[in-house]
This record gives structure tokens, sequence and C-alpha cells, in this order.
């Protein structure tokens, strides 16, 4: 399996971290949509970017990377699983870096649009998923979080995407401006959401830095709902199989760890 990780070394030269195999199905590394839109301040305000510096290296070093991910409570975010892994790549539940940054609520995270900058403080793992979940320092008022669908979407159906990623996956680097593009479903597995891109174009897809980020169903007068969020592909733009890790027949496992914690 391909993981699709991008890390900045201290030097500030972008490597692509050491891959590692999981034994989750499904699992993959931190990726932004190619080919997606821009989106206007105050849209979407549930999304997240997940900025991480001074993650330790198998040789002492230090190296900093980035994910994207979705506001579910008003103190916790969800994300892929992998954002979160020690020196040696082994998923963990905490914080790795030295700062762990999550920016919740802003399109244009430099921009005037008000927002929150909040530290991740602690992290929970999916037992069965590349899937993690992350409590904020504070709690996050004035923004409306993304709700965990009960039931999975069905081949053919359309989800949205946002993230922070790149762009592309050659020289990639994470974006400070939130981007969005809609997929389509292909295959529904126990632990994954196959899909493909759909519009603006059919190789709309995530890249790099969006790992974590929401795919969730748009209806007519009713609230969003997440279904999965980005966890492994290949390089971006494509027009083949992403594979997003699924979240609604996890959900009890969500709402029993953010209770009890």
């Amino acid at each position: 399996m391909r993981r699709r990780t991008v890390t900045a070394a201290a030097s500030g030269v972008l490597v692509a971290a050491a891959s590692a195999v999981f034994a989750i199905a499904g699992m993959g590394t931190a990726n932004a949509i190619a080919n997606g839109e821009l989106v206007p301040e105050g849209s979407y305000r549930f999304s997240v970017q997940l900025v991480m510096t001074g993650i330790p290296t198998p040789t002492g070093g230090k190296r900093n990377s980035g994910c994207s991910g979705a506001l579910i409570a008003r103190q916790w975010i969800i994300t892929a699983g992998h954002c979160f892994r020690d020196a040696n790549g082994v998923r963990v539940e905490r914080p790795v870096a030295d700062s762990s940054l999550a920016t919740i609520g802003k399109a244009d995270v430099n921009g005037t649009g008000k927002g929150y900058a909040l530290q991740v403080v602690a992290v929970r793992q999916s037992p069965t998923a590349d899937v993690a979940i992350a409590k904020l320092a504070s709690p996050v008022r004035g923004i409306k979080p993304l709700k965990i669908s009960d039931t999975p979407p069905e081949p053919g159906d359309v989800l949205r995407l946002t993230g922070y990623g790149s762009t592309q996956s050659a020289s990639p680097v994470q974006e400070t401006k939130l981007r969005t593009g809609q997929l389509s479903v292909l295959t529904v597995e126990e632990n994954i959401i196959g899909v493909e891109g759909f519009a603006p174009q059919p190789d709309t897809t995530p890249c790099p830095f969006d790992s974590g980020g929401p795919f969730f169903v748009e209806q007519r007068w009713r609230a969003p709902k997440l279904v999965s969020v980005v966890s492994n592909g290949p390089s971006c733009p494509h027009t083949d199989l992403e594979s997003s890790a699924r979240v609604d027949n996890i959900k009890d496992w969500i709402d029993e760890a953010i209770a009890a914690a």
C-alpha cells in the first residue's frame, strides 16, 4: 500500500516521510484538493487546518507536516489517524509535535475572517479505521460542528470534500486557503469508502496535506453529515480510486471517546 505524506525538515526543505505498513484497512497518510475551488469566507466553517511543527524523526531530528480535518464537537476535531504518528511511524494517542495547531472557521488562515487557532492537547485513535479525534485546548463557540452520519452513502452518491492541502503532488505545499471539490462514491466497504473525482473536474482529488479532510453529504434544507475522511490514494490529480476512512460505523466509538474524556 502506498501512503501519501509530505513533511518539511527543520531546514525548510520538503521531504517525503518514510512509509510504514499498518494493519488497519484503508490506512494512508497526510494529503489537498487538486482541481478544486476556493471556498468563500464564511462557508464550511467546521473545516480545520492542522499544522504540526517539530515532529520527532527516527534519526533524532525534527520534521514538520500538516493535515486537514473537521470540527465535530465544541472541543473536538476529527482527522486521519496517521496524522499523529511517533518517530517510528506508529499511530499514537497523543500529540507528537512540539506544536499541533488547529485553525478552525477561516477559509483564509491568514485573512481577517473570525476563527480560532487552538493547540491539540489529546488524541484518541480508532481501533478499526484510519481515524483519530483530537481534543482542543478550549471549546469553539459560534461555529456549528459537522454532524456524523448514522448511515453510509451508496454507490453513485456525490460527496463534498474540503481541505487545506496542496493542489498537486509535485513539490507540494500546505495551502493557507480552504478548497473544495466533489467526488462520487464507487464502493462502500467495512472500513473504507472508495471515491473518484466528480466536480469541478473528473480529476478533482485530495493531495498532500489533505489527509483527514472531511467527505460529507450535502442535502437541501438539512445540515451536512460526515461520512468519511481522506486516508489514502494515488498522486494527485488523478482519476483513479481514492480510499477514504469510513466514520458512520464508528460513530458510537466517537461519542463514547468524547464522553469519556
